[in-house]
């Protein structure tokens, strides 16, 4: 699942590939610009902001995607057989002399103006992976709304750029309380230490090709992905449940003895269990 970690891996692989080079091939899939041709621009740079990827080309252009769920960039040899799906699924080609960069089942795909970014990116809080990291004003746009779930508020970018459903369990566990939780009731020590805690979590694995948090090979994280096995601090069942208004699949994990605070009914428990 693509998160800031994931969205970083990806911009290092392309800007290795592309930059300073001129693209010898381009073919974009998706109706609005299916007659586009970039062929010989040279891409400047690619660059992450939180879960957004944006490569800008030269002539004042910048492509920027998002990978959402599924979404991904691959990076090919010549003559290396293309491997990140069906053909049905690529968005975009890029192709130099030695390298072609192929986007698969990218849900958001935009061609603007380099100084136009700020209408697709604008928008994001403190990215935890950027230059822009402000822990002070992250933690102030979290406990703007008090009143909302603490796994709400940690998935919205506006706040923070660049947690999705993995680091935002991960982070709960770690702080002890539920995912819902409302961000007001944090402990003020533990609030204080959320924005911390969360750049370390993604500064650790953005350069690893398996996320850990737990400092083990197996199991590598405390709660995600891991229901109904037992947690690895009290042996209690791990639990899932979806969180959200229902309009996406967010299952959340969490402990329900070493993390305090509210918990869904068992009607809302994901059909997992």
């Amino acid at each position: 699942m693509p998160e800031g970690d994931t969205v970083w891996q990806a911009t290092k692989r392309l800007h290795a590939a592309l930059a300073g080079r001129v693209l010898t091939h381009t073919d974009f899939r998706v109706p609005q610009y299916a007659t586009v041709d970039l062929t010989g621009r040279a891409v400047l740079d690619v660059t992450p902001r939180g879960k957004h990827l944006l490569i800008r080309i030269e002539g004042g252009l910048t492509l920027h995607s998002h990978l959402r769920m599924d979404g991904t960039w691959k990076v090919f040899a010549p003559g290396r057989r293309w491997s990140g799906g069906p053909a049905h699924q690529i968005r975009v080609v890029l192709g130099t002399d030695d390298r072609t960069a192929v986007g698969y089942r990218l849900p958001v795909l935009e061609l603007i103006r380099t100084a136009e970014e700020e209408r697709a990116v604008g928008h994001l809080g403190p990215d935890l992976l950027g230059p822009d990291w402000d822990a002070d004003r992250a933690l102030a746009n979290l406990l703007a709304d008090p009143a909302r779930p603490l796994g709400e508020a940690l998935l919205d970018q506006r706040n923070l750029a660049g947690i999705g459903n993995v680091f935002k369990s991960e982070l709960c566990f770690l702080l002890g309380v539920t995912p819902w939780l409302p961000v007001g009731d944090l402990p003020a020590d533990r609030a204080a230490v959320l924005p911390a805690l969360a750049a370390r979590l993604l500064e650790a694995n953005r350069d690893r090709p398996v996320r850990n948090t737990t400092g083990r090979r197996n199991p590598a994280l405390f709660v995600y992905g891991r229901a109904p096995r037992p947690c690895l601090r009290c042996g209690i069942p791990i639990r899932v449940a979806d969180q959200g208004d229902g309009s996406r699949d967010r299952p959340t994990y969490w402990c329900p003895a070493c993390q305090t605070g509210p918990a869904p009914t068992p009607a809302h428990r994901h059909p997992r269990l």
